[in-house]
C-alpha cells in the first residue's frame, strides 16, 4: 500500500468512527426521551394536587377516599375501552377507501357517549366520597370535580392568560 491508499482509509476510518458516535449519541439521547415521556404517562393522575391534599387527611380518611376513588375509575374503565375502541374504529372508517360519513359519525357518537358515561360514573363516585367528608375535608377535594382535561389546559396555558385581553380569555 501506498501513502495516498493509507490516507484514504485512515480517512474513511475515521469518518466511519465519527458517524457510529454521532448514532450512539443520537440513540441515547431518543432514549432517554422515550423513557422520561413513558415515565410521564405512567405517573399521570398519580402525583399532583391530589395526591398532595390526600397526604394532608388523617390515614383513615385518607385510604377511604383512595379505595372509593379507585372503585370508581375501575368501574369507569369498560366506558373509557369503548370509547378508545370507537373512536379507532372510526379512524379506520375514516381512512377507508370510501368514505361512510354516517358510520363514522355513529361510531364518534357512540365514543362520545361512552366517555360521557365513564365520566359522569367517575364524578357520581368523587360526590359519594365528598358526602362523607367534614366540611374542610371536602373543601379540599373539591378540585377532583374538575375535568382533567380541563386542568391540563389551564395548566398549559397559565403563561398566556396574563398576554391575553380580557375579552378573549375564556
Amino acid at each position: 500500500m501506498n501513502s495516498r491508499t493509507l490516507k484514504i482509509a485512515l480517512a474513511v476510518s475515521v469518518g466511519l468512527n465519527l458517524f457510529a458516535v454521532g448514532g450512539g449519541a443520537a440513540y441515547l439521547i431518543s432514549r432517554e426521551r422515550i423513557e422520561r415521556r413513558l415515565d410521564d404517562q405512567r405517573r399521570a393522575g398519580r402525583e399532583g394536587p391530589l395526591r398532595e391534599v390526600l397526604q394532608t387527611l388523617d390515614p383513615a380518611t385518607r385510604d377511604r377516599v383512595r379505595t372509593a376513588l379507585r372503585a370508581s375509575a375501575l368501574a369507569a374503565r369498560p366506558d373509557f375501552e369503548a370509547a378508545r375502541a370507537a373512536r379507532r374504529e372510526a379512524i379506520a372508517a375514516a381512512g377507508a377507501p370510501t368514505l361512510d360519513p354516517t358510520r363514522v359519525d355513529a361510531l364518534l357518537v357512540q365514543s362520545r357517549a361512552a366517555e360521557m358515561r365513564g365520566r359522569a360514573r367517575i364524578e357520581a363516585g368523587a360526590v359519594a366520597v365528598l358526602a362523607t367528608l367534614s366540611p374542610e375535608d371536602r373543601k379540599a377535594l373539591a378540585p377532583l370535580l374538575q375535568r382533567r382535561s380541563d386542568a391540563r389546559r389551564a395548566a398549559a396555558h397559565h403563561g398566556d392568560e396574563a398576554q391575553r385581553p380580557a375579552e378573549a380569555r375564556p
